[in-house]
């Protein structure tokens, strides 16, 4: 009949609705996995910490320099009243901080993955080992999997940089700027968080990146739902650093579970995905 949706349409929504929360889901479930090995927890907290003392450092840097910085994307608004210039240069500071903050928490993950990769290799291997057995080491030399991560981390910060612009300017928009815009970075750097968190548990599965993303396009909502909920709570202070170990066994039991396929990929017995 006319204006009835296609078949499965009405089945899709509910869906990935479904799947935003499944993907919520595992980020709980892997902090909840870390405050059963707190052990596990305080060995990730290492390299996190000191990635965000050079983070925390920029960033306190650059709200010093702030003013002068929204002062020189806004030479347009020299000859403008005090009220309208001040205004102006309030939305354009809040947009360069703003641009910044996102771009901060999307590569904080990728450079603490790369500065942290033995600790993080290590815990992911501690959830597998708990939820069945671990798939064996990836048969590549050393030198290899640095060069992919380095190579990887660059390509996260390119893409960063990009949105980082486009949310910048998507800013001054009045209204929308300070409502949707956010919204829709965190979607988007949520996306991204989820693909740099499973990387670790998809290489030892034998994944490059560019079928790492082609698994989180196919679980695109369930995706998204973890990575957004990371995002959200790496923008409380400290956040990114206390969860970090969760988020790294949350992505890992994300992967095992739902982005691996087969009984030679996800480590554990044919079919079977235990719930610890």
């Amino acid at each position: 009949m006319p204006g009835r949706p296609a078949s499965g349409e009405g089945e899709a929504r509910p869906s990935a609705v479904k799947d935003l929360f499944t993907g919520v889901g595992y980020l709980l479930r892997g902090i909840g996995w870390t405050a059963r090995h707190p052990a596990q927890w305080l060995f990730g907290l290492i390299p996190a910490l000191i990635v965000l003392a050079a983070y925390a450092a920029a960033l306190v840097t650059l709200a010093f320099y702030l003013g002068d910085l929204a002062g020189w994307v806004t030479p347009f608004a020299d000859g403008w009243s005090d009220a309208a210039r001040a205004a102006t240069r309030v939305v354009a500071g809040i947009a360069i901080y703003g641009a910044a903050v996102f771009l901060a928490v999307l590569t904080f993950t990728a450079v603490t993955l790369l500065v942290g990769d033995p600790f993080y290799e290590a815990i992911a291997v501690r959830v597998e080992e708990s939820q069945g057995g671990a798939p064996p080491d990836p048969d590549v030399p050393l030198m290899v999997q640095i060069g992919r991560a380095i190579k990887d981390a660059l390509a996260l910060g390119l893409v960063a940089v990009l949105f980082a612009v486009v949310f910048f300017a998507a800013g001054f928009l009045p209204v929308v700027g300070q409502t949707v815009v956010p919204v829709i970075a965190a979607l988007v750097s949520g996306y991204y968080l989820a693909g740099e968190l499973t990387s670790i548990a998809l290489e030892r599965r034998g994944l490059l990146r560019k079928e790492r993303f082609a698994r989180l396009k196919a679980n695109r909502s369930l995706s998204v739902g973890f990575g957004a909920a990371t995002f959200v709570v790496f923008l409380i202070p400290l956040g990114a650093v206390f969860a970090m170990p969760g988020a790294v066994a949350g992505a890992t039991l994300l992967a095992r579970e739902r982005l691996a396929d087969g009984p030679g990929i996800t480590g554990g017995r044919p079919g079977v995905a235990t719930a610890n």
